[in-house]
């Protein structure tokens, strides 16, 4: 008798999420892999979203109306409490998926010591329909805590997380975070497990102008300091100066946007950990008006 494949739920948070969710959810029911739910958890959306979910008919789909709106990671965690299967994954209601992601990622976890496998992604700008690459290295794997502390590139639509380690972290997605609640959780996971890689895209994060990360680019900010601020002690010097560097260079380019060009100045020369290079020098020489067609996601 051929073995079941293993049960991959997939966690699809939506707020009034209406106007790419049918493309979303269509690209989870065009997976070449077919043992898998959908978590649909509806953080009380006032829009059609419900409608469309509904129109979208598979047993595999399954829908809940949260008791009150949360949120993100407490919308997140919530719904995981939902969910069935021996691997997690997410997708969120503007974002896509490729046909072949999960036929690509689950026979990675043939090793138990695999906790999570993520992939590169494509970015896709919906004003000029371009698409990028969001990272041209190849992705690191095995124990990954220090390479991604100094370089985080895992995007979180492209990770299916084993549940049994998730379960082993006291706490899951931090709640009192609203940006970076994904860098925190997948750090944390890769100090107690291993991480393989897919070297090509299996999803697609779709850039539109309403994106948390564009339109708060500070907020995030100020969450990495905290973040910085609550775990500086549990970082050897190679550590800090990988994070100092991140949020030095995240104010760089917010400063930078936002034509503050002496507080970009000034993170340029005295910034702690802030190596200097042409691309640097390039960013600070640009007009705000050019960069911020660079720098669209």
């Amino acid at each position: 008798m051929k073995k079941r494949k293993p049960l991959v739920s997939i966690i699809v948070n939506c707020y009034n999420g209406s106007e790419f969710l049918r493309e979303a959810l269509r690209s989870l029911k065009m997976q070449t892999y077919k043992n898998f739910e959908v978590i649909f958890w509806d953080n009380r959306s006032t829009d059609d979203s419900k409608k469309i979910f509904n129109s979208l008919k598979d047993k595999r789909f399954r829908y809940f109306l949260a008791n009150k709106r949360t949120p993100l990671y407490c919308a997140r965690n919530l719904a995981i409490k939902k969910s069935k299967g021996q691997f997690i994954s997410f997708l969120d209601a503007d974002d896509l998926w490729l046909p072949k992601k999960l036929s690509l990622q689950i026979p990675l976890f043939k090793n138990p010591e695999v906790g999570v496998v993520y992939s590169k992604l494509l970015i896709y700008n919906n004003s000029t329909k371009k698409k990028k690459i969001h990272v041209n290295r190849n992705l690191a794997e095995g124990k990954i805590f220090d390479k991604i502390i100094n370089n985080y590139n895992v995007g979180i639509i492209t990770t299916v997380i084993r549940r049994k380690y998730f379960l082993e972290l006291k706490k899951k997605f931090d709640q009192r975070y609203t940006h970076i609640g994904d860098f925190d959780l997948f750090l944390r996971l890769s100090k107690i497990c291993e991480f393989r890689a897919i070297q090509e895209p299996t999803a697609i994060y779709r850039a539109h102008g309403k994106n948390l990360t564009t339109i708060d680019r500070f907020g995030s900010i100020k969450e990495f300091e905290n973040w910085l601020k609550e775990n500086r002690k549990n970082l050897n010097t190679t550590q800090l100066n990988g994070i100092e560097s991140l949020i030095n260079y995240k104010k760089f380019i917010f400063y930078k946007l936002n034509d503050k060009f002496l507080n970009a100045l000034k993170i340029f020369f005295i910034g702690k950990s802030f190596s200097i290079s042409i691309k640097k020098i390039l960013i600070l020489l640009i007009p705000s008006k050019i960069l911020k067609k660079i720098f669209w996601y």
